[in-house]
Parts: structure tokens; C-alpha cells; sequence
């Protein structure tokens, strides 16, 4: 291992020690302990490596932890996610949260502004090691109840609102609690905003009665399937595919089925901390 891959490395496990410790005080100290380098060096480091202030990057994570449990965690009180980001006061929570996404902690829960908030949201590096292992498995087929974004891919989040949302409206109970899909039908880069496709899923097995919700009944096709792993933030899972299809697959002596990629999302925001998503990229192949 050469120098600079070291050092990439140090730097790796100190950002997976703040994802895993938000709720906790990170200070200069325990986090230059935890990169082994010196303390009274580490601020310039982390900044030149990662582009921002450490505290700046640990406010920003722990923000957008709060806008998730604000609209997926109902339940949790806006106080308590102001004292897990490690706000003293709710008033302070407030300030800088209306600060950063342009609306207050209870305006944002009542009717997020999810436009607003892709623009303004920070979006950090996943700076956890992926894993570059794929596995050539047999996908049954899978029926599930479906969502057709069209439009932005930055406007897929208040789609996925929307879908949750639709699917309690008429009673639709998904059949794994945090099992849902998403169906990649172009590359957004690729296409203009405007053109961009991608379905919202989850696997179902009652009927699905006609409705005004934008609900429709679909299946995902059964067969084999390369499957990459995905682990962490999900704002950099464009880097995964783009490992499935520009590393792996002109070597692997595969041909793909003419069907769409699809993510398999294994849980969910609303049940776990973001550094510990799970997702599985499949490519269908013939």
C-alpha cells in the first residue's frame, strides 16, 4: 500500500467515525486520535482532504440526519432531534436548520419543501470503502406496487413522499417493513430533466384496486442477475453502478436482459442511521 492510499485510508476511518458517533461530542481531540494524526494539524488536513471545516462537515451530517427523521420518524418529537444533533436548545436546532434548508424544523416536518432542500442540502462523500464483490444470482419474480417518477432526479425524494403517502391513502400495506425498489430506466446525466424515468416499488401480493393516486400494479421480471452491494449514503450511488457497468461487466463476459438496472433497498431511513443503509444494485443479464 503507497503512501497517499494510506493517508486516504486514515482519513476514511476518521469520516466512518463521525457517521457512527453523531449522536455523541466529536471534538479535535478523539477524532486526530482516531486518524492518528497530530491534533494541532488535523483541522487544515481534514479541510484540504474532504474540502470542508470538520465541525462544518459534522453540523451538515447531522442536519440532514434531522430533515430524514423530521418526515420519516413522525413520532420522534422535534426536541429530541434537536438534542441527538447535539443542540442544546431547541430555538438553536431552529436557526440553523431554517438556516441551511430555508424552512423551520416544523414547517419542513408539515410540508417539506423537498426542491428546496435537494438544492440546499449538503451532500457529502460517502467516505465508506465499497465493496467491488459481485454476485451472479437468480431474482424471482417479484410483484409489486409501483410509483412512475417522471421528471428530475432531484426531485425522487418528494416523489418517495408522495408514494408513502399514497400507499397508506389506500391501504396498501407493503409486505417486507423497509423492502422497497427502485427502477432505473435512463441515466439522468444522459437525458434531459424533464425525460428522466424511475419507478418507486414495493413488494406486494394484494390486488390493486384502481385508484387516483398514481399506484399502478407491476412485476419485476425473474431471472439471473449481477447484484453489487451498496453500503452508506445513498447520495453517491451513481458511483456503484457506474462500477457494475464500466468495470465489471466488459469483463465478465455477460450480456444484459432488456430490462431495466434496479436497486433493491434493504431498510430505510426511517429505521436505521444513514451510514448504515444497505443496497444492492442488479443488472439483469440474459
Amino acid at each position: 500500500m503507497d503512501a497517499k492510499t494510506r493517508y486516504e485510508k486514515r482519513m476514511q476511518t476518521v469520516c466512518q467515525y463521525i457517521y457512527q458517533h453523531l449522536d455523541e461530542e466529536l471534538t479535535v481531540e478523539i477524532l486526530s486520535e482516531v486518524a492518528h494524526f497530530s491534533k494541532h494539524h488535523f483541522h487544515r488536513q481534514f479541510s484540504e482532504y474532504m474540502g470542508i471545516n470538520v465541525f462544518k462537515f459534522i453540523q451538515q451530517l447531522r442536519l440532514k440526519r434531522a430533515s430524514y427523521e423530521l418526515v420519516f420518524r413522525p413520532e420522534k418529537r422535534i426536541v429530541d432531534i434537536a438534542m441527538d444533533a447535539q443542540f442544546d436548545h431547541p430555538e438553536s436546532f431552529s436557526r440553523a436548520f431554517k438556516k441551511t434548508f430555508g424552512q423551520s424544523p416544523r414547517a419542513f416536518r408539515q410540508e417539506p419543501n423537498w426542491l428546496n432542500w435537494r438544492q440546499e442540502c449538503p451532500v457529502t462523500d460517502n467516505q465508506m470503502e465499497q465493496s467491488t464483490q459481485v454476485n451472479i444470482v437468480e431474482f424471482t419474480e417479484t410483484p409489486v406496487a409501483a410509483y412512475e417518477h417522471r421528471g428530475p432526479f432531484g426531485q425522487i425524494v418528494a416523489s418517495s413522499s408522495a408514494f408513502q403517502a399514497s400507499l397508506k391513502h389506500i391501504g396498501i400495506t407493503p409486505l417486507l417493513k423497509g423492502r422497497s425498489f427502485g427502477l432505473v430506466y435512463n441515466d439522468p446525466k444522459e437525458v434531459a430533466p424533464e425525460d428522466f424515468r424511475y419507478d418507486l416499488a414495493v413488494k406486494v401480493t394484494q390486488p390493486i384496486i384502481e385508484n387516483d393516486e398514481g399506484i399502478v400494479r407491476k412485476v419485476l421480471p425473474g431471472g439471473r442477475c449481477a447484484v453489487l452491494r451498496h453500503l452508506g449514503s445513498r447520495d453517491n450511488l451513481d458511483d456503484s453502478v457506474r462500477t457494475l457497468y464500466g468495470a465489471w461487466l466488459p469483463n465478465s463476459g455477460e450480456e444484459l436482459r432488456d430490462a431495466p438496472c434496479f436497486f433493491a433497498f434493504l431498510n430505510s431511513l426511517a429505521d436505521v442511521a444513514e451510514h448504515e443503509l444497505i443496497t444492492d444494485i442488479y443488472l439483469p443479464l440474459i
